[in-house]
């Protein structure tokens, strides 16, 4: 039997509500036109949040999965709407959160006829949404294939995605019951408590015990699970590293946290992954397998709750297949506490050597800003209420190494993907998810042009409707690609490519102000307190534009920096003049390094 007095794209949005989504980011087009009008009937609920692009309203889905741990859901027409998703779903595969995309397709009537924006959408999105793709072509599927999206977006962490077709959204609505080629199924899903068998939490212990120099690496599997990180590394004496996704989970005040490791990350993470004999990895998977210890020279014990991921970065003797904090607990049952040890010595004071280094190299004077400088104390203003976003590029390597933030603070970014042009987008979505908490974003320049002065749009047409307006934006602008830059000298001694890597001028500040935000604008290290003053007290969302020096270096940490100097010095000797000037930098950098072995 059909209602026809519903349309199928209304029992999609009967559907949304039941699973509890209270937002939809999306961009409108003929064919998801049907969603649209029944999100109308619906009253706007949930309600629909429009981006200015396709890619941002993906991005901020993306965002919404991870600053909420819900599933985030973005819709969009087809043919060029749904390709411009990929990038976005494909973050999401990548750093694991649950998103499900509701695509439009033309009419089932001309599949195939290479009609107007048709698309094959299933190939199209087969490898970004592999737990689940679907092509609805009858309305009778419809809330089975909902509910096994849902289901699937959860249970793996993933992107899913669902393709609609024009008529089949105009279908009138179908009553399901108990016919044959029916399946009923409820908007429902659950998870359990995973704990790891008995004899390998045993084995673990042998290995732990029978280790000197432990170091904990730990990722964003353990961000329910951070009092059980400390506590184990207080009992056994750790040094605890993170990746760039584990970051935020960890109390980066602890005399043993060492700070995120990788090409971005800290001297004293190197120096404890490179020193340690035992190797516990805690929900990471990070891909720097060249900061791991070598193989061959510490034992290693992983947790995951994903088997799969077991051994995947570094060749384990013990993988527990469980839940982070309650496999944490069982490890902090059964080793012995070393309330002292020579390493745990050697840990801390590699951290004190690391907190120097880091405030000397924002200290470091340069022309005109230093942007280590200007993110450290913008970093000193968010306090455990506010949400951060981080957009890709240098400004990346700034967070890492010159933000220590309370755990309270959600800090989310394009990791794995490493996508530029996410930092707004994922802001926004910090922003409608919890609208009574303010929201800081960093970005550069190239990322800004990129999605960033786009979602400003949105920024002012969204905040009136926020409970607290508080929404700063920290644009580090230096008219250069600096990563892109620094890896053509590193990573290739040559020297920077001005026609790839310079970015147009833009006046950022005053843009914002044509949008009726509040922009302000910083060149001299002396005004940045009264700057930052003037931001974090305004009542409205605020851009700060930072002119800052793009020869500052991206200097790996020490001992793997070392290596780096003769290639990047090369590329800026052939550089001439125009490479004077980072040179200095690059050996004002790599002698306080040195000063800190």
């Amino acid at each position: 039997m059909t209602d026809t007095s519903r349309q199928t794209a209304d029992l999609i949005v009967d559907r949304l509500r039941a699973w509890g989504v209270e937002r939809l980011y999306g961009y409108a087009g003929d064919g998801n036109n049907p969603l649209l009008s029944a999100l109308r009937r619906a009253g706007n609920s949930p309600r629909f949040i429009p981006a200015r692009h396709e890619e941002s309203a993906a991005f901020m889905a993306v965002g919404e999965a991870k600053y909420t741990g819900q599933v985030g859901v973005v819709t969009s027409t087809q043919g060029p709407g749904a390709v411009h998703l990929l990038n976005p779903l494909y973050d999401a595969k990548l750093d694991s959160a649950p998103v499900v995309a509701l695509v439009a397709q033309q009419h089932t009537s001309v599949l195939g006829s290479d009609y107007q924006q048709e698309i094959d959408l299933q190939t199209l999105f087969h490898d970004v949404a592999s737990p689940f793709v679907q092509l609805v072509s009858a309305p009778e599927q419809l809330p089975m294939v909902l509910d096994r999206a849902f289901r699937s977006a959860l249970a793996t962490a993933q992107p899913t995605v669902l393709i609609l077709p024009h008529d089949v959204q105009q279908a009138p609505a179908p009553e399901l019951g108990q016919a044959h080629g029916e399946v009923v199924t409820a908007p429902r899903w659950s998870t359990g408590r995973v704990l790891p068998r008995g004899e390998d939490l045993d084995a673990a212990v042998d290995v732990i015990e029978a280790g000197e120099k432990i170091a904990l690496l730990v990722g964003r599997g353990a961000r329910h699970a951070s009092a059980e990180v400390i506590a184990l590394a207080e009992r056994l004496g750790a040094g605890i590293t993170t990746s760039l996704l584990g970051k935020p989970c960890i109390d980066e005040a602890h005399p043993l946290a060492a700070g995120t490791m990788g090409h971005l990350g800290t001297t004293a993470s190197a120096h404890v992954l490179q020193e340690c004999d035992t190797l516990l990895i805690v929900g990471s998977n990070d891909p720097w397998t060249e900061f791991y210890p070598a193989p061959g020279t510490a034992r290693a014990v992983q947790i995951d709750i994903d088997p799969a991921m077991l051994a995947n970065r570094y060749p384990v003797e013990v993988g527990l297949a469980g839940d982070s904090g309650p496999t944490l607990a069982a490890l902090l049952e059964r080793v012995s506490a070393r309330p002292d040890s020579p390493w745990r010595a050697e840990v801390e004071r590699q951290v004190r050597n690391w907190h120097e280094i880091s405030r000397r190299r924002a200290e470091l004077p340069a022309d005109p800003l230093n942007p280590e400088l200007i993110v450290r104390r913008f970093g000193e203003r968010i306090g455990a209420d506010w949400q951060l976003a981080v957009d890709v590029g240098s400004c990346v390597y700034h967070y890492v190494r010159q933000m220590r933030l309370p755990t309270a603070v959600p800090a989310h970014l394009s990791s794995t993907l490493a996508s530029m042009g996410c930092g707004v987008p994922f802001g926004l979505a910090a922003k409608e998810s919890e609208s009574g908490r303010p929201v800081a974003v960093v970005a550069g320049d190239g990322a800004m042009q990129m999605l960033g002065n786009g979602e400003l749009l949105t920024v002012a047409e969204r905040w009136p409707h926020w409970q607290d307006p508080r929404f700063v934006v920290l644009v580090l602008h230096n008219r250069d690609l600096a990563e892109v830059s620094w890896e053509q000298r590193e990573m290739e001694s040559q020297p920077r490519f001005a026609a790839s890597q310079d970015v147009p001028g833009f006046d950022f500040a005053g843009y914002a102000r044509l949008l009726g935000l509040h922009g302000v604008q910083v060149s001299d290290p002396d005004a940045i307190e009264a700057v930052l003053d003037e931001a974090f007290a305004a009542q409205k969302p605020v851009l700060i534009e930072a002119t800052c020096d793009r020869d500052v270096p991206l200097l790996p940490p020490f001992p793997h920096g070392r290596e780096k100097l003769d290639p990047m010095r090369a590329g800026l000797e052939a550089e001439g003049d125009g490479g004077a000037h980072a040179l200095e930098l690059l050996s004002a950098y790599a002698r306080i390094e040195e000063e800190h072995q």
